[in-house]
């Protein structure tokens, strides 16, 4: 197991379609990373944003290799933090159920609602329980700077809503897409939800800039989603992206004293006596603060 940190970096992107790296950021060196957990989505990246340490990962692998139901969230997430980051930025894309969500803007949501099944949504098990508090899924802090950061640069970006993580591959139908929009979501995706449940479990901010490519297949007037309408309007998104991103980074390592760094904290009841030494030594990279 690779347990080599990326000299201090506390600054980790995981990016989505149409960002398999950074647009003009020198890459240091890249870092191979084995886990408990099984192998990551590819190597990490380590780069230089501004002269502080980054630390990238695309989650679909370079070349778009892996699916969402395929991905290896706990690996990903895991080799994160073994690398030595504290905070997650993701970079995904979505799909608009709003009208006044439009294609080529950015949403910084602030809630998930899960769709998917059969994916690792947890670190715990194997004779070890932990319940986490996961009502606030994203660190308001650091979405809040990300915002911020976007009303500065002048980049058209929402502040709040609600990301629905379906299954996938294939996209909504039509009464799916309907009946999403009934329930009051904002946006949909398809991998983001196993990200943020592990980054707390992990101790670690997260949130999300959800990139709009297209308004699903709720809005008969536009024509339905593909695969060549998304790429298009990525292009300029993941652009606008990465200009935020660059703009906040500084100011979201400033603060090092956030609750999510606490998420642990009296959340695990299995009687560490009877807890065997292998599950123990799994979560070691994850939750060796509270585990002895």
């Amino acid at each position: 197991m690779s347990s080599a940190d990326a000299s201090g970096a506390a600054l980790a992107v995981i990016g989505g379609s149409g960002l398999y790296r950074m647009k003009d950021v020198d890459i240091i060196e890249e870092k191979v990373v084995q886990t408990p957990f099984g192998e990551p989505s590819d190597a990490v990246m380590v780069a230089d944003l501004n002269g502080q340490k980054l630390l990238f990962l695309p989650r679909h692998g370079r070349g778009h290799r892996i699916m969402p139901g395929e991905i290896n969230y706990r690996a990903n997430i895991c080799a994160l933090k073994m690398l030595g980051a504290r905070r997650i930025v993701s970079i995904s894309a979505v799909g608009s159920m709003k009208e006044d969500f439009h294609p080529g803007e950015i949403v910084i949501v602030d809630q998930f609602f899960d769709r998917t099944w059969g994916r690792r949504g947890t670190f715990f098990g194997e004779g070890l329980v932990g319940h986490v508090p996961f009502a606030d899924p994203v660190c308001n802090e650091m979405a809040a700077k990300l915002y911020a950061s976007a009303q500065e640069l002048g980049i058209k970006s929402h502040m709040g809503g609600t990301y629905i993580c379906i299954q996938g591959p294939t996209f909504s139908t039509r009464a799916e897409s309907r009946i999403f929009r009934q329930w009051g979501v904002d946006v949909i995706g398809m991998t983001n939800l196993p990200e943020a449940r592990l980054a707390r479990e992990a101790e670690m901010c997260y949130a999300t800039m959800a990139l709009v490519t297209d308004y699903d297949c709720w809005r008969t007037e536009e024509d339905d989603v593909s695969v060549e309408s998304i790429v298009e309007t990525l292009k300029k998104n993941v652009s606008n992206a990465q200009e935020i991103l660059r703009h906040a980074a500084e100011n979201i390592m400033k603060n090092d004293d956030c609750e999510c760094h606490r998420a642990l904290e009296g959340v695990i009841l299995s009687d560490m006596a009877l807890v065997d030494r292998k599950t123990k030594q799994r979560l070691k990279p994850i939750a060796g603060r509270v585990i002895k």
